[in-house]
C-alpha cells in the first residue's frame, strides 16, 4: 500500500499513522515496524518515528491469518466487587494485566469477565474495549470495566475530568519527608528503556499526592491519591524522591529488603475506587483489603 500523509497525521508517529490510515491496530504496526515492513519515503522507519505530512507512506500488509479460536480462562484470585448493567469493579491480583497487549501472554481482566460470561461494552481499541482504566500488572486492587457503551462514555470522561477519587496504599522505603505534600513532576518514557518510565521535561502532567499512615524502621505506609493515571506514576514519583516502593526492583527497590520480605513485585495496592455512577448518578465506592503477600510483608515491616 502506498499513501501520502495527509494534513492531519502531520507528526504523528509512524505506527499510529499507519493504524489510522489502514484501519489495523496499532500493537500490529508495532511489529510490522519491527520486521522492517513500515516505510516512509522508501526508508524502513521505526514505530515512533515522526512522519510529515506529504511524505510518502508504504506499508505492507500482513497476509490474512487463519482465524485461531482462543478460548479465556478463569483468573484465580480475580473477585468480582460489584456488577450492575453498566459497569463491572474487580478486585485485581498481581501479575494480571487489564488487558490483553503486544509482548504480553500473561492472563488479563477482560479475558476474565470474557470467561466468566460478562459482556463489555465494544468501545476502545480492540484489544482492551470496554477498559476505561488500567493498573499496572504488578499493582493489585480496585479496577472498573464498562459494560454498556453509555457507562464506557461517562466513565471515560470522569478519568479525564479528574473525578474519579483514586486511592492507593504504598509501602516505600526510608522517610518522605515531608511526611505528607504533593508531587508535581511530567512523566515520560525513561530514554533507551520503553518498559521504563521517568520524570522529564518534556513528559505528560503529572500530580501525586500523598499522606503518611505509618513509620517504621525499614519504610513508611503512605496513602496515595492519583490526580493525574500516568504509566507507572506513583512507582516514578516515589523513586523520584528516593523513595521507590518496596519491592520495585524496576525504579531501584533494595533487592536485600526485598527477598527479606519475600516480595515477587512492588509494595502498591488500589485499596478505594469512588466515582459517580455513570447512569443513576448517584456516588458510589468501593474497597479493597490487603492481598496476603502485602499483609504480610507489612506485619514484617511492623514487627522491625
Amino acid at each position: 500500500m502506498l499513501a501520502l500523509i495527509p494534513d492531519g497525521l502531520d507528526g504523528e508517529r509512524a505506527d499510529t499513522a499507519a493504524a489510522r490510515m489502514t484501519g489495523l491496530s496499532r500493537s500490529r504496526w508495532e511489529a510490522i515496524a519491527a520486521a522492517g515492513g513500515l516505510l516512509v519515503d522508501g526508508q524502513p522507519v521505526a514505530k515512533s518515528f515522526r512522519v510529515k505530512a506529504g511524505s510518502l507512506l508504504e506499508v505492507e500488509l500482513p497476509e490474512a491469518e487463519p482465524a485461531v479460536v482462543v478460548r479465556p480462562q478463569l483468573v484465580a484470585g480475580m473477585t468480582v466487587v460489584y456488577d450492575d448493567a453498566d459497569l463491572v469493579v474487580v478486585d485485581k491480583p498481581a501479575f494480571v494485566a487489564a488487558h490483553p497487549s503486544l509482548g504480553w501472554t500473561g492472563p488479563s481482566v477482560t479475558e476474565h469477565l470474557a470467561a466468566a460470561g460478562f459482556v463489555i461494552a465494544t468501545s476502545g481499541a480492540a484489544e482492551r474495549q470496554g477498559v476505561v482504566q488500567r493498573l499496572d500488572v504488578g499493582t493489585s486492587g480496585l479496577m472498573v470495566v464498562a459494560k454498556s457503551e453509555v457507562a464506557y462514555s461517562r466513565l471515560k470522561q470522569a478519568f479525564r475530568d479528574r473525578t474519579v477519587d483514586k486511592v492507593y496504599h504504598a509501602l516505600v522505603q526510608g522517610y518522605p519527608d515531608p511526611l505528607s505534600g504533593t508531587i508535581d513532576a511530567p512523566i515520560g518514557h525513561a530514554r533507551g528503556d520503553e518498559w521504563k518510565m521517568a520524570v522529564r521535561a518534556d513528559g505528560r502532567p503529572s500530580v501525586t499526592h500523598y499522606e503518611t499512615l505509618e513509620v517504621h524502621r525499614a519504610a513508611t505506609l503512605l496513602e496515595v491519591h492519583l490526580e493525574t493515571g500516568r504509566t507507572h506514576q506513583i512507582r516514578v514519583h516515589c523513586a523520584a524522591l528516593h523513595h521507590p516502593c518496596v519491592g520495585d526492583r524496576l525504579y531501584g527497590a533494595d533487592p536485600v529488603l526485598t527477598d527479606r520480605l519475600g516480595l515477587e513485585r512492588q509494595w502498591l495496592h488500589a485499596v478505594e475506587l469512588s466515582f459517580l455512577h455513570p447512569t443513576r448518578l448517584e456516588p458510589v465506592s468501593f474497597t479493597s483489603p490487603y492481598p496476603a503477600d502485602l499483609a504480610r510483608a507489612l506485619e514484617l515491616i511492623r514487627e522491625g
